[in-house]
């Protein structure tokens, strides 16, 4: 029996994200929140802070996957487009949303009010729900397949928080790590043959150089603990019967 197997993509947008002058760590904390969720983190994107980008962009990832996970441009300056773009790419117009409307008056009640600017942040394309932030306010944007977030990795895990739970989804990917001293062209087949050996399992296999020794660590991926156990230690057999040392955990 084939399991379901749910995905999701992220579209990373802006600029700064591609002049390097920001490092992006949204990509880590979605992917492993997916996972807890039953979905898998299928593909990435980065985006400029281009309308036609953004909509090319979204159009193609959420047609090939569960969910679309968006993160940036949603803030309250000329430049944040994403609502806009988003809006396009789905044919609908923009309109403020009365409820972050609230929510946002009142967060800016003894913060100096709410400007225009920061009333852009209530804007949402037609038909969407909301994303609770309970960090700054300005709460996400949910239509659809479509998770509208923020940039700021400690916001957005606010709002992962608040999606906790509601996504529909199949079993968790479950890991385990094994390492070795040892090339991983030394070992390619035998990594092939047991993986072909255990259906429903990936190996993933990360080699480094290190104290003048070249080693790998080797990711075995299941959603099934018993299926996982068993490629572990067949992998373990069978690269100490080549008279590797194995080490737990990795190195």
């Amino acid at each position: 029996m084939t399991t379901r197997i749910w995905t999701a993509a992220l579209a990373v947008i802006g600029d700064e994200i591609l002049s390097g002058r920001t490092q992006d760590k949204n990509v880590a904390q979605i992917a492993a929140w997916l996972n807890v969720q039953g979905i898998r983190l299928a593909e990435v994107r980065i985006v400029p802070d281009k309308t036609d980008a953004i909509v090319e962009a979204v159009n193609i990832l959420r047609a090939r996957n569960d969910y679309l996970f968006t993160t940036g441009g949603i803030g309250p300056t000329h430049d944040d487009i994403t609502v806009d773009a988003i809006a396009a790419a789905l044919g609908v117009g923009v309109e403020y949303h009365p409820k972050a409307l609230a929510v946002l008056e009142r967060y800016y009640t003894d913060r100096g009010g709410l400007t225009d600017a920061r009333k852009r942040m209530a804007r949402v394309p037609e038909g969407s729900d909301l994303i609770e932030n309970r960090m700054s306010g300005a709460p996400g944007i949910r239509l659809g397949n479509i998770f509208i977030m923020a940039g700021v990795p400690h916001i957005t895990a606010g709002m992962l928080d608040a999606l906790t739970g509601t996504l529909e989804g199949g079993l968790p990917v479950l890991s385990r790590t094994i390492g070795c001293w040892v090339p991983e062209s030394e070992v390619a087949d035998l990594l092939g043959a047991v993986e072909r050996a255990h259906e429903g399992v990936a190996i993933g296999s990360y080699p480094f150089f290190r104290d003048g020794r070249v080693g790998a660590n080797f990711v075995v991926r299941a959603t099934d603990a018993a299926l996982l156990d068993a490629c572990i230690a067949e992998l373990t057999e069978r690269l100490e019967a080549d008279g590797r040392i194995v080490i737990a955990d990795g190195i």
